[in-house]
């Protein structure tokens, strides 16, 4: 047993046992719940309230019918049967429905959901064996057909594939909010006896295997405060200090110990989940080493790692971060779940720090990179969110692997939570919307309501009404965005940055000059019934510029007003964006469309379009320019898209002109959203060059496959070529083992006549001549590696020269 390690040397290194807890061992500065707060604006209330009649039940209907609700019935023996799922996590889909569901009735009270969640909970229970334990996979599994990804014993390929403690921590952290949320302890009392089962197995002289996907941590956290129960927080910090000795390296944080780390690598969600924990643990034991860790890679993420719309994991390949300052756009992976880990890592770093940076990092985050991850009816989504598309990204009803859509159910109606905190005598208020809160503050009651159409408008009102006169300080967190600052650091720079006081703040009507700390505005004063707050954020368009070393938005800029990042769409420029240019003068202006998109600030320029002639000629010619906020994008259909807009001709991308192939009709043996990117007539540099969108074949492999061209007429060709796309060594397609052409001629398909046999070959055009063909349709044909897929850039047939 590779990772079982008893009591020695590394243990007597890796101290477990918490300091004695007082009221102060814990974050500073403390959120104000979710249950605490009302939103009632017209921007996240109707979102929470869509997420609780649309997304929470379609979840809930792919859960039934792809067999994860039953997998719990029958590991309780309430129905017949196996585990019949996919993956070993898919309990998890579960667990986090559940959370969304409590966190959504406590705004939209829902007797029927209540009653579906109850049912859920009492299948749960039955599923769970009798020391504790809950896996369906293990529970249900079919005799001498345990999942493959599961080890002979319980817990031993954890580390590696089997995620018993992955789900161990989504149970936890429903349980949690369920109680919370509901005051029952029916699932709580299911992950406690969880939780009291990993305390028996793991420690140490006992197991010690290292999560392989984190979020176990975080669970047992949200455990111990609700329980007091210390054991829990101990292991918490157990599970993250035996990490460093695995042997999945980088890609699951175990290349180093986590106080050794300082740059952010691997498998994006896991590092979210991790950093979340550690956080947790350094708040709750004052462990120093813990948090200049996780400000470490905290600094290497938003100075080298972020993208302007909040989204992190450049690469899908191990769904990982890339190196520092590689952010391709249309292969970006940002994934939805990173982008709500970033979400929650951020909000744990402002409680330790009440500095405003990560609220910056935090908004943009929400506003941009979550909400893109979900469609305005709120049922569909994106897995990756792109900065950049050609057509070949659309949204999914579901996936096989669901983690993104039950992400979305249980984070959306929890987003209240982010709205206000507290530290002593001093209130944040750190997101805006039409909003209403409670805070006890001693002995005195404060209410505050908040008057707001953000982030349409930048005029915010807030009410402040105390039970009695009394002084303390309110803290209005001035974005960094507002103060000419996208992003902390020097990624990011406003081109055209705002001059004079960028935020406008009046009490009771009288503009006051306030002081400034960490990013907060601090206004304090004695406060008394109904004393009033305006705030006037500038709302004007910036354009963003990216350090040089960001490779693929050099000589581009993106557009943001407020928090939202915008992107230019084909369904709203004749069909075709990434040809187009902004120049640096052309003037932006901003229109209110209500009934578009849900109602948006819709930004128009005076830009231009480029096309490339058959001579190799650009044509530059005039075009207005509509952009739309990002989240929005991808809900009229399918078609091109980009962020990063070009400034010049220089580094656009002009449109290839028309030949035989571009105005084919492509057909596939296995089609799929990608197929159109055959004939886009762009070729890559290299044969992993991610700026170049591809035909992609992954997973399948070991088999022969087609992509055919049919014309409109009858042409002549004599010349093939195409470009494979090979990513090795880590990723999953390779350059066939061959490959050739054929025409049809009548009803039969005939290879093309050649001296010799086309070569597979990477990193350049694999090109044939052979003997001219009059034929109505043109194929490829090539076979698969064994064990690889196979993909292609770009495949052309061309006439005698």
């Amino acid at each position: 047993m590779k990772h079982l390690i008893f009591i020695g040397i590394f243990l007597l290194t890796a101290v477990l046992t918490v300091k004695s807890q007082s009221a102060k061992d814990d974050y500073p500065v403390q959120p104000v719940p979710f249950t605490s707060v009302h939103l009632n604006d017209d921007f996240w209330a109707p979102r929470i309230r869509i997420n609780q009649e649309v997304t929470i039940p379609i979840a809930l209907h792919q859960c039934y019918i792809t067999g994860r609700v039953d997998n719990f019935k029958k590991a309780g023996k309430l129905i017949p049967g196996y585990f019949n799922t996919e993956y070993p996590f898919d309990d998890t889909d579960i667990y986090k429905i559940i959370e969304g569901m409590s966190c959504s009735i406590q705004m939209f009270p829902n007797p029927l959901l209540e009653a579906r969640m109850d049912s859920l909970i009492l299948y749960i229970q039955k599923a769970q064996e009798s020391d504790g334990y809950l896996f369906t996979a293990r529970t249900a599994a079919a005799p001498d057909k345990m999942h493959p990804w599961l080890g002979e014993k319980r817990w031993e390929k954890d580390p590696e594939l089997s995620h018993e403690l992955y789900n161990c921590g989504h149970l936890y952290e429903a349980a949690a909010a369920h109680y919370q949320a509901t005051g029952k302890r029916s699932l709580l009392d299911v992950a406690i006896k969880s939780a009291d089962l990993l305390v028996e197995d793991f420690g140490p002289g006992k197991l010690a295997f290292e999560p392989g996907h984190q979020i176990v941590e975080m669970g047992l956290v949200k455990l111990y405060r609700i329980t007091g129960k210390k054991e829990y927080l101990n292991l918490a910090k157990f599970f993250l200090d035996i990490r460093g000795h695995g042997k999945s390296g980088e890609y699951s944080q175990t290349h180093k110990p986590v106080v050794e780390q300082d740059e952010a690598v691997g498998h994006a969600v896991r590092a979210t989940y991790m950093y979340s924990g550690m956080a947790d643990v350094a708040a709750l034991t004052g462990d120093k080493s813990y948090l200049n860790a996780i400000d470490k890679i905290w600094t290497n993420v938003a100075e080298k790692k972020y993208y302007i719309t909040g989204g992190i994991g450049a690469t899908g390949s191990g769904e990982a971060f890339g190196e520092n300052y590689e952010l391709p756009n249309m292969s970006a992976y940002c994934e939805t779940c990173a982008a709500i880990g970033n979400v929650y890592w951020n909000h744990r770093l402002f409680l330790l720090h009440g500095e405003a940076k990560y609220y910056d990092i935090l908004e943009r985050t929400l506003y941009n990179g979550v909400l893109s991850g979900i469609s305005l009816a709120g049922d569909r989504f994106f897995y990756p969110n792109p900065l950049e598309s050609v057509g070949q990204h659309s949204r999914s009803q579901w996936f096989g692997c669901a983690c993104c859509p039950s992400n979305i159910c249980r984070f959306i109606p929890s987003v209240a939570g982010y709205f206000y905190a507290q530290k002593d005598r001093q209130i944040y208020i750190n997101l805006f919307a039409r909003s209403e809160t409670e805070i006890l503050m001693g002995k005195n009651r404060i209410k505050l309501s908040q008057q707001a159409d953000y982030p349409r408008e930048g005029n915010v009102t807030i009410t402040v009404s105390p039970q009695k006169k009394e002084q303390f300080d309110i803290l209005v967190r001035l974005p960094g965005w507002a103060r000419n600052k996208p992003a902390p650091g020097n990624l990011y720079t406003v081109s055209n940055p705002s001059t004079g006081n960028p935020v406008i703040i009046k009490i009771n009507g009288k503009e006051i000059v306030y002081n400034e700390k960490n990013g907060y505005a601090v206004l304090s004063r004695k406060w008394e019934k109904g004393d009033g707050i305006s705030i006037l954020f500038p709302m004007n368009i910036q354009r963003i510029t990216a350090d040089n070393r960001v490779k693929d938005d050099a000589g581009k800029i993106a557009l943001q007003r407020g928090p939202l990042v915008y992107c230019l769409e084909g369904a709203d420029n004749d069909d075709k964006v990434l040809n187009s240019v902004l120049g640096d003068n052309a003037a932006v202006t901003d229109t209110f469309i209500p009934d578009k998109l849900n109602g948006i600030r819709q930004l128009q320029a005076s830009g231009q379009s480029a096309k490339r002639t058959a001579d190799n000629e650009i044509i530059i010619e005039e075009k207005t320019l509509t952009a739309i906020p990002y989240y929005a994008w991808a809900n009229r259909g399918q078609g091109e898209m980009m962020v990063w807009i070009p400034r010049s001709e220089q580094t656009t991308r002009p449109l290839p002109p028309k030949t035989i192939c571009t105005e084919a009709t492509v057909t596939a043996s296995t089609p799929n959203k990608s197929l159109s990117s055959v004939n886009d007539g762009y070729s890559p540099e290299h044969s992993n060059d991610r700026k170049i969108p591809f035909f992609s074949l992954w997973p399948k492999n070991n088999a022969e496959e087609w992509i055919c061209y049919t014309f409109d007429k009858p042409q002549t060709v004599s010349r093939a070529s195409v470009y494979w796309f090979d990513d090795a060594p880590w990723g999953g397609c390779r350059i066939p083992l061959w490959w050739k052409v054929q025409y049809r001629d009548g009803d039969e398909w005939k290879d093309v006549r050649t001296n010799d046999a086309p070569k597979p070959e990477k990193d350049a055009p694999n090109t044939i001549t052979f003997q001219p063909v009059i034929t109505s349709a043109v194929r490829l044909l090539f076979l698969m590696p064994e064990d690889k897929s196979s993909a292609v850039y770009e495949f052309e047939v061309l006439s005698p020269p």
